[in-house]
């Protein structure tokens, strides 16, 4: 039996991202795309922006929402760009003008000061109005330039630690086996398994 479960969000890569990440988790799960309207992110935090976007999905389409607020969190920088990660540069949402602003404001810190991490927070909020989120961390550090073509985002600069290569560089089964939203999306498993044992 599948159970529909609708991704309250616009971006084809992370639908894309998350239906690769859950299928393994949660056998049954159809994970389809929002084509509603997109609600004001007004939360202060990664928890009460994903939570706006999963009530909003779930409202509009009467299925079980999930919904992520993700960013990077940059230790010298006290947490940002943080939610505004994907505005960092401006309104345009350039990822490259994002990745040049913020390599310029860590100019030449030493590699010690460069540490960061990608930060999900994910959200399940069902039309009965169960809400249930999570956070998944994934620690890392500041490349001094891009490197790599795959991934999006702050990808081409963010070095996982334990890793010689940046997030763009890893595959997308290497991305998925470390990923923030890996570990907050398998966090959030056990209550998106109970929808689709329904």
């Amino acid at each position: 039996m599948t159970t529909r479960i609708v991704l309250a969000s616009h971006n084809a890569h992370k639908l894309e991202e998350l239906r690769r990440i859950l299928a393994p988790l949660v056998p049954g799960i159809e994970l389809i795309g929002y084509d509603g309207p997109e609600p004001i992110e007004s939360g202060v935090t990664f928890e009460e922006n994903a939570l706006i976007k999963a009530r909003a999905a779930a409202s509009h389409t009467g299925l079980p929402a999930l919904a992520d607020d993700s960013g990077i969190s940059v230790e010298v920088l006290g947490g940002s760009p943080g939610i505004f990660s994907a505005r960092w540069a401006g309104p345009a949402r350039s990822d490259e003008a994002n990745v040049q602003l913020l390599l310029w404001q860590l100019g030449d810190l030493a590699d010690g000061h460069r540490g960061a991490a990608f930060v999900c927070a994910a959200a399940l909020v069902t039309p009965d109005g169960s809400e249930r989120v999570v956070r998944g961390e994934w620690a890392g550090s500041i490349l001094r330039e891009a490197a790599g073509a795959g991934g999006f985002g702050y990808d081409p600069v963010f070095l996982p630690h334990g890793e010689m290569r940046s997030a763009a560089e890893l595959s997308p089964a290497e991305k998925d086996a470390e990923s923030h939203r890996r570990r907050a999306f398998t966090a959030l498993a056990p209550e998106i398994q109970q929808l689709t044992a329904q």
